[in-house]
């Protein structure tokens, strides 16, 4: 699929947090604490953000921090520079899995149906081919799925857990595969849609109820809703051009949460680097949290 469709335009964005974050990304919900996590990369700063209170919380991490999952125990898991590492409920922190590469670290993540993370890598020089996706157990177990990833980004399964979409960002691709539901294993990669020339490069995804996959677009200024089929049928666009990642959260996960950039902008928005919401923007998925 190509993505063509005719898309509806529109729905009004607000300033949930106004933070000028150099790579705001990997908004996550985490619906034991109803409060939101997101992340700024090259500052290492993990962020919690509660809509009902709108309490903030910032901690500092001593690598470069790709993405921040709730675990089932309770505490996260960070996808860092040198490896998967943990912070337990009383904020002591431990490695998981240490693997460091020159010149590599952690980018996005997810966590599959089966508590599994799904965590990206890439180099910082972004050369082709240096990135992974591995996937890692809660014992510590890590199986490189894809080795010749470039800029490793948005992972998602459709509700049934039978698709699994998946962005290698400089592709201008939002690929599926089949899954396997028992073993995990991933099959048959093939494109679901691709991001034309001069509307960006797609960035991280989220699923929603319906199956459809929405996908931030970094150098793109906009959102996009995709169809299971790959139709686009959805576009909300953006002041700021550097949209990095979006999730469903908030009461009944009806509140789509962007996460932006101002990194690498001559001129940034003033808005650029903030944590945005669309109230009401659809239905959203309750994610499952790391079984580590």
């Amino acid at each position: 699929m190509t993505g063509t469709g005719t898309a509806s335009t529109g729905t009004a964005f607000e300033v949930a947090v106004h933070e000028e974050a150099a790579l705001g990304e990997g908004p996550t919900w985490d619906p034991a604490t109803d409060r939101l996590l997101w992340i700024d990369i090259l500052n290492s700063r993990v962020h919690t953000y509660d809509p009902s209170t709108g309490r903030r919380t910032l901690r500092r991490t001593d690598q470069h921090v790709g993405a921040v999952k709730p675990r089932a125990g309770g505490g996260l898991v960070l996808n860092l520079r040198d490896g998967i590492g943990l912070l337990d409920p009383d904020d002591t922190f431990r490695w998981l899995h240490r693997e460091p590469v020159p010149g590599r670290r952690g980018n996005d993540a997810a966590v599959a149906p089966d508590g599994s993370l799904w965590a990206g890598t890439m180099r910082y020089d972004e050369a082709v081919g240096g990135g992974t996706l591995a996937r890692v157990t809660g014992d510590g177990t890590s199986e490189v799925l894809l080795d010749d990833v470039t800029v490793s980004n948005g992972t998602g399964w459709s509700p049934d857990g039978r698709l699994m979409y998946y962005i290698d960002t400089p592709t201008r691709r939002i690929d599926v595969f089949d899954t396997d539901t028992d073993s995990g294993r991933i099959m048959g990669r093939r494109p679901l849609a691709v991001i034309e020339d001069g509307a960006g490069f797609p960035d991280g995804l989220c699923v929603d109820a319906d199956g459809c996959v929405w996908v931030a677009l970094w150098d793109g200024g906009a959102v996009r809703r995709y169809t299971p089929s790959g139709d686009l049928d959805r576009v909300i666009p953006l002041p700021v051009p550097r949209v990095t990642a979006c999730v469903f959260g908030g009461p009944g996960l009806t509140d789509l949460y962007i996460t932006t950039a101002r990194v690498g902008l001559p001129a940034p928005h003033p808005l650029a680097g903030s944590l945005l919401v669309v109230p009401g923007a659809g239905q959203g998925v309750a994610q499952p949290a790391f079984a580590g």
